[in-house]
């Protein structure tokens, strides 16, 4: 392939790369990686080592396509940010030859130690102090490979998963979703009656504290309802709190709106509604704001008209987030309903949505934050409906992504620092990341968990019908806000034309819209509720199914576990070529109780180890370790397995000597 080598006048410490390109779009311009327009682009580089800087002094461009088929690669200009300063770069190209020097040096001790080459070893270590690892994993290499003490090496791996040093191997695990349908329990036989009916466009919030799901309102496919229902986790019951909130002086029946929980002050509050062209008339349109307490069990009308009070006039499919440590309501986007034919407002017959407004909850006022913009300026927001939003407590931000505009589908991603009053552009939307971001034009429920800096997508059905038949797909996402990145936990590409059984249906929720989704981030479970499946043949049909999802990785204990099992199985190999009837005994017994009987691929490979009760010693050839007896070279093979669960600041380097040696 093609290439520039860029060199620099002294070496600095390259943080971003510039692209500029031509006035106009242009087939010689820089396809996948870089847009076709006229505006540059810019990109960070890896510039840190372990938090620390290091410099260059030469950068390669190898461009791989262009946007012209057949045509040559164009870059109109290189810009490179940053620090060339000498006072700065000469601490960092300093630690980078020594950080080379010390890397070689490890290199060089795991492969001594790797051979048994045991002076040579300790030769290098006593003359440069430089650590392989840390002193545990050396405790461990002493015990395992040297001893072979298998006990000891279980007992240090126990206290390792106590400490919690395989923490940073389980959070870079992926997820596996485990969905569990809700049946709830029914009280003295009211049947249909002690749980909410089927509806969509309900809202649903949930109290962590006290592990109870709230859920008021929704369509059931003929009328909006005004029912107010409590799910108790723990006693795994429906209580309905009301049948009729506006009876109550509460919310009258409502669909399309939202609802927000104060969990410190155990309070709930909703805003917005749909309402059919039909009733809409000046009265109607006013667009109230109620709070309900949980304590006492009573609703307050906080204003029969938020945007007399200069707040959002009467909007539906916007987002509300609750900030309990200021007390403050944030509430973006949404369609704002008109009378038809009104004649003051010129816009009319096109569709306005309602910008990002505060609510502050003790002195009851409202500030606009945002207008709507289509402008592209920094700090500019485009108000949509459908979209998700979410407040990080900690970190003190807003997130925002999807959602629809008119007929637009909009892929956009920012965030919103509340107290700097700021508009951070995660991404703009217009990158192709095949398939590595959720699409868009499908229901997205989003939730967040601030402690594991995670936000999870469930991605459903679109609305749209022409876009609804081609792929009925369910598709769970999780966005890791630290490392900035999309990862997909899984998709059922099943469509439903193949699948005529109900085996799908009974393990996961069908594909649907108009459902809703909640988070308890303490007990890490999220719950679904309901919504529309979109069947053509029956569009007035809606679901009143409950799910329970849990994302599961491996946990302490059944790493604690494996590693026991790789240990006794390592035992049990070395058994067999000396002692094969202790060590059927020590496969009947000790090895027996590390497996998992009800996982059948773990069940297999345990009964096909009885296999080495049977192998000749001349069986066992190790690659790579000619010249150390066969039993060093497998507790090796295992010692480095077992590295693997450990820190990265711990082990000794990933890679090997001989791997250097080119061809």
């Amino acid at each position: 392939p093609q290439y520039l080598i860029l060199k620099l006048e002294r070496p600095a410490i390259v943080q971003s790369i510039t692209f500029g390109k031509y006035e106009k779009t242009h087939v010689c311009n820089l396809k996948n990686g870089l847009k076709n327009d006229y505006n540059k682009e810019t990109f960070t580089l890896k510039h840190k080592i372990d938090e620390q800087m290091f410099p260059c002094r030469f950068i390669k461009i190898v461009p791989l396509l262009s946007w012209g088929p057949s045509f040559n690669f164009s870059i109109w200009y290189v810009e490179l940010n940053g620090i060339d300063d000498p006072d700065v770069v000469q601490p960092c190209l300093n630690w980078y030859s020594k950080y080379r020097e010390q890397e070689a040096i490890r290199l060089c001790l795991k492969h001594f130690r790797q051979h048994n080459y045991t002076e040579a070893f300790e030769s290098l270590q006593k003359k440069t102090k430089i650590a392989l690892e840390h002193p545990m994993l050396t405790d461990l290499h002493d015990k395992l490979v040297l001893k072979g003490d298998f006990d000891a090496c279980e007992e240090l791996i126990e206290k390792a998963v106590n400490d919690g040093l395989f923490n940073q191997y389980i959070s870079q695990q992926e997820y596996k979703p485990r969905w569990g349908q809700i049946i709830p329990k029914s009280t003295k036989g009211d049947g249909e009656d002690s749980r909410p009916g089927m509806r969509g466009g309900h809202q649903m919030v949930i109290d962590v504290q006290t592990e109870t799901v709230y859920l008021f309102g929704g369509w059931d496919g003929t009328q909006d309802l005004a029912d107010f229902w409590a799910y108790s986790v723990k006693e795994n019951q429906w209580t309905c709190i009301s049948r009729d909130t506006e009876k109550e002086s509460g919310p009258s029946a409502r669909s399309c709106h939202k609802m927000c929980i104060d969990i410190q002050r155990r309070q709930i509050y909703t805003l917005g509604r749909y309402l059919d062209s039909s009733v809409r008339n000046s009265k109607s349109l006013k667009s109230d704001f109620y709070r309900y307490d949980i304590d006492t069990n009573t609703w307050m009308l906080l204003s029969e008209d938020t945007a007399a009070d200069g707040g959002p006039k009467l909007v539906f499919d916007h987002q509300m987030c609750m900030d309990s440590e200021k007390h403050m309501i944030y509430t973006f986007g949404g369609r704002i309903l008109t009378c038809n034919g009104s004649v003051d407002d010129s816009r009319a017959s096109e569709p306005q949505f309602s910008g990002l407004f505060a609510f502050d909850c003790q002195c009851q006022t409202w500030k606009l934050l945002r207008e709507d913009s289509c402008n592209a300026g920094p700090e500019d927001i485009q108000s949509r409906i459908g979209h998700c939003m979410l407040f990080h407590s900690k970190n003190r931000c807003l997130y925002v992504f999807g959602g629809q505009r008119s007929k637009t589908y909009l892929n956009d991603f920012f965030s919103y620092d509340v107290d700097s009053d700021h508009v951070d552009i995660i991404s703009d939307g217009t990158k192709k990341d095949s398939g590595m971001v959720p699409m868009t034009g499908f229901t997205q429920r989003a939730t967040i968990d601030p402690e594991l800096n995670e936000i999870h997508v469930l991605s459903g059905l679109s609305k749209d019908k022409e876009k609804r038949e081609e792929n009925v797909r369910n598709s769970f996402w999780i966005y890791d806000i630290v490392r900035n990145s999309w990862s997909c936990v899984y998709k059922n590409d099943q469509a439903a034309k193949e699948n005529p059984g109900k085996s799908l249906q009974e393990e996961e929720p069908c594909p649907r819209f108009a459902h809703q989704l909640v988070y308890d981030e303490l007990h890490k479970v999220h719950y679904l509720f309901g919504g529309n499946p979109g069947k053509s043949c029956s569009p007035k049909m809606r679901l009143d199914d409950f799910w329970s999802l849990k994302l599961c990785r491996p946990s302490k204990e059944y790493l604690l576990r494996h590693c026991k099992y790789l240990i006794r199985k390592h035992r049990f190999e070395e058994k067999a070529q000396t002692d094969p009837l202790s060590a059927l005994k020590y496969l009947q017994n000790d090895l027996y109780v590390t497996v998992d009987h009800s996982d059948p691929e773990e069940t297999k490979e345990f009964q096909l180890l009885a296999s080495a009760l049977f192998k000749s010693g001349s069986d066992f050839t190790t690659l790579g370790f000619s010249d150390v007896d066969h039993t060093y070279a497998q507790r090796t093979q295992l010692f480095d397995t077992l590295v693997n669960f450990f820190p990265d600041n711990m082990t000794p380097p990933k890679g090997n000597l001989v791997d250097l040696i080119t061809l």
